[in-house]
């Protein structure tokens, strides 16, 4: 009989966990990217009951987006509480700050600007657009629609003049790593935010030089040469929250953990890293200029530049097919709109 009572109250036990765990599992995955598997079709709605992909998203309607991707959107940039973030204060960089507390603290004690304009901030819809730097923005003539984004991110030294009917002329953010900065200060747009992506720990040390206005050191780790000046303000640079590069890395890409630290094939483009803090902080989000067609090898791989596709090595940091099904998961379910549909 006591055989019997214990089965009996075991079994109790084990099915009160696995309907936790269900529980706690249909909770994680609502916090997380409302999209289905690639057969079926999410349908999500704004306020005005439209839904998304519709007409209405060519006329300038709000979809209000992110709102329904993350209970909680995280901050775009790091700010003077940024030690009291448990999601990235244990990860070293790329997907934390752990080590660089007095770095940083230095860093945003000149700065002393940690978010978007107050013209934008005040936007009660913010519409952005994430321009890639592919050679399918070639001869697109999509310049004016890209700037009539509220927000236009570019992405590394990709440059403006020169390309304006293509790319267009207005930048909002520039997002950039030491190696990947404009090294001639007359190639910077003056209108714009200088955002620091930290994928390495001397990539802040960098910063720390440029705000500060103290001398570059081309022996300080970097695997090429770097920007020694950059022409702004320091309250017109901002720091992007790591929290973005580990949540493109292993929960929507899903990248190898490889126990939180940069190892093969676990580094997001700068790409995918942008577009997931716009998913963040936007209402619409779009992309141009993303995709290599390696079908096509004497297609551009970039719209500035001739080399052609057949240039692309087999990256050792970042894993470009993870990264093109996730982005292609994300237009299939109208969470993005691609439109250079390089995707």
């Amino acid at each position: 009989m006591g055989l019997l009572v214990f089965v009996r109250n075991l079994l109790l036990a084990l099915c009160l966990f696995l309907v936790l765990g269900f529980l706690y599992y249909s909770a994680w995955k609502l916090h997380l990217l409302q999209w289905e598997d690639a057969n079926s079709v999410v349908l999500s709605f704004d306020s005005a009951g439209q839904t998304l992909g519709s007409e209405e998203d060519h006329l300038g309607s709000c979809l209000r987006l992110p709102n329904k991707l993350f209970s909680k959107p995280a901050p775009m940039f790091l700010d003077d509480s940024f030690r009291k973030w448990a999601r990235i204060r244990e990860f070293v960089p790329p997907f934390g700050i752990k080590g660089q507390d007095n770095l940083i603290k230095a860093i945003l004690s000149v700065t002393k600007e940690y978010r978007l304009t107050p013209a934008l901030d005040s936007l009660s819809c913010r519409r952005c657009i994430i321009v890639g730097n592919g050679g399918v923005l070639a001869n697109k003539s999509l310049g004016s629609r890209i700037d009539d984004y509220d927000i236009v991110v570019r992405l590394n030294s990709a440059p403006v003049k020169g390309f304006e009917k293509d790319v267009g002329r207005k930048t909002t953010l520039r997002i950039t790593y030491p190696e990947g900065a404009m090294q001639r200060p007359e190639q910077y747009e003056r209108d714009s935010l200088f955002v620091l992506a930290g994928f390495k720990w001397q990539d802040f040390k960098w910063l720390k030089y440029i705000v500060y206005k103290e001398r570059v050191s081309a022996s300080d780790g970097f695997w090429k040469s770097v920007a020694t000046r950059v022409p702004k303000e320091p309250s017109e640079i901002r720091i992007l929250n790591p929290y973005f590069i580990q949540e493109a890395a292993f929960t929507l890409i899903g990248l190898p953990f490889n126990n939180g630290l940069m190892g093969r094939g676990n580094i997001p483009t700068l790409g995918s890293v942008a577009v997931t803090m716009a998913l963040h902080g936007c209402d619409e989000v779009a992309v141009a200029g993303f995709g290599y067609d390696m079908s096509t090898p004497n297609a551009p791989l970039h719209y500035y530049e001739t080399v052609r596709m057949a240039a692309i090595k087999e990256s050792w940091t970042h894993n470009i097919q993870r990264e093109k099904e996730f982005l292609r998961k994300l237009v299939k379910a109208r969470v993005i709109t691609d439109l250079t549909s390089g995707i």
